[in-house]
């Protein structure tokens, strides 16, 4: 991927297969192998009970798809995390993605006990140490947002080499975020997310997202739409172009995912969305 990267700029697809079927997981890897650059398959938001990193990865990466592998640290500790980067090394992925984690009172299983015992800029200096790609998440319309710009750095220093920018309004938005980032002197690349909404189920479940900001007008757009589907895909393309069209963006991340039991036409609409790219 380091040498993708190099060449030209990425697509990535948050996998939307469900957490703990493995023929789910098959299918729409099946289905996004040969459009997307990668799919940035992470812990799901909901689902806390879920395969872990490193089999979801050797699952998807059998079907011919390269895997940017989101690792969390709110159910593992650091010995845990350790053995993930190294069986996620092992498997061969093109990135890993760290995060801190939402809390787990948020999702399926509130009654099991947080771990939290690092954090995304220490479980970065732990991949890059692992010798991966790393990437760290940022959320500039998050409170405090008058940090998130002058942090990113920090996250640099421990072994971040890119940086996805969550939904924080559009393209304006995301602009001025780097332009902050790079004022502070940074070498990092960007990869915003880009929404992907195509029916009533990927509404909600991009409205569950925290720190949740789209483009004015974005979602109702696509709502009143007589064609959703199609409405959606062209909103995505649109936004896509105009993220990759900013200085320091890497690449774009189609962002989101399906309602129960509309994986697979999920899928179906990144592979669409990424062949209308073709980066």
């Amino acid at each position: 991927m380091t040498t993708l990267l190099d060449r030209r700029q990425v697509v990535v697809a948050d996998f939307p297969a469900r957490g703990l079927d493995a023929e789910s997981l098959r299918r729409c890897a099946r289905t996004l192998a040969g459009t997307v650059d990668a799919t940035l398959a992470g812990d799901s938001a909901t689902s806390r009970v879920q395969f872990s990193p490193s089999l979801r990865a050797a699952l998807i990466r059998r079907e011919g798809l390269a895997v940017w592998s989101g690792v969390n640290c709110r159910d593992r500790n650091r010995v845990a995390l350790e053995g993930e980067l190294a069986g996620l090394a092992e498997v061969g992925v093109a990135g890993v993605h760290c995060v801190t984690g939402d809390h787990t009172l948020t999702g399926s299983r509130p009654d099991a006990a947080p771990v939290f015992d690092l954090d995304s800029t220490e479980l970065a200096a732990l991949a890059r140490a692992a010798g991966h790609l790393v990437s760290v998440a940022e959320s500039p319309a998050a409170p405090p947002t008058a940090e998130r710009a002058a942090r990113l750095p920090e996250k640099e220093r421990a072994g971040a080499q890119l940086c996805f920018v969550n939904h924080c309004g559009g393209v304006e938005s995301v602009a001025a975020f780097i332009r902050e980032v790079r004022r502070g002197g940074t070498s990092l690349r960007f990869i915003p997310c880009v929404p992907v909404v195509i029916d009533a189920g990927s509404a909600a479940l991009l409205e569950s997202f925290t720190t949740l900001l789209l483009p004015e007008g974005y979602l109702a757009g696509i709502r009143s739409a007589a064609d959703p589907r199609r409405a959606g895909i062209v909103a995505t393309v649109a936004l896509c172009e105009r993220m990759l069209e900013l200085e320091g963006v890497a690449g774009v991340d189609l962002s989101g995912g399906p309602g129960r039991g509309g994986e697979e036409e999920f899928a179906d609409a990144l592979a669409e969305i990424a062949a209308r790219l073709a980066l």
